[in-house]
C-alpha cells in the first residue's frame, strides 16, 4: 500500500517542530484533536505516511518540517483526563470518541515555507491549506503537493 501524505497543524507556542525534535526518539503523540473530520483523517493514517508539520500560530503561518507517522491511531488518553483541556465528559472508555497517532520528526526546513509562498505557487492552488476558510488541523495532501513543498524548501536553502 502506498504511503499517503498529510498536513498537521500545531500552534508553535503549544507544540512546535523544535519541540518534536527535542522529544525522545524525536517522536511524540499527536493528541487533542477534537474535530471529527480531522480525527477521521488520523484514523486513516498508516505507519510510514509522510506529514508536513505546519505552524499555525506563526506570523505568517508556515510549514516548518517533515514528520512521519510511526504509530497508527489509538485512543487519545486526554479525553478521559478531567484536568486536561481536551477532556470530553461524553467520551466512553469502552468506545473512545477521540484518537491520536504518534509522529516522528524526519527533518526541519532550514527556512520554513510560509503560507503566502504556498498560496503564490500555482502548483499548489488546490492544496487544502491554501483554500479560504480551511482551518482543519489534520488534512490530506496530494503527493504532488507534498513534493512541491519539499522542492520549495530546498530552493530556499540555496
Amino acid at each position: 500500500m502506498p504511503r499517503r501524505c498529510w498536513l498537521m497543524k500545531s500552534d508553535a507556542e503549544a507544540f512546535s517542530f523544535d519541540d518534536l525534535l527535542a522529544c525522545p526518539g524525536r517522536t511524540d503523540h499527536w493528541d487533542g484533536v477534537r474535530n471529527y473530520l480531522a480525527r477521521n483523517h488520523m484514523m486513516a493514517m498508516k505507519k510510514g505516511d509522510r506529514v508536513l508539520f505546519y505552524h499555525s500560530g506563526e506570523a505568517p503561518p508556515c510549514v516548518a518540517g517533515v514528520a512521519e507517522v510511526v504509530r497508527e491511531a489509538y485512543p487519545d488518553h486526554t479525553q478521559f483526563d478531567k484536568k486536561s483541556r481536551y477532556y470530553d465528559p461524553k467520551s466512553d472508555p469502552q468506545s473512545p470518541r477521540w484518537h491520536m497517532v504518534d509522529v516522528r520528526a524526519v527533518g526541519k526546513f532550514k527556512a520554513p515555507v510560509t503560507l503566502p509562498e504556498l498560496k503564490a505557487n500555482p502548483r499548489l492552488k488546490k492544496m487544502l491549506v491554501v483554500q479560504r476558510g480551511q482551518r482543519l488541523s489534520v488534512q490530506p495532501v496530494a503527493e504532488e503537493e507534498f513534493e512541491e513543498v519539499l522542492r520549495m524548501a530546498k530552493r530556499k536553502e540555496k
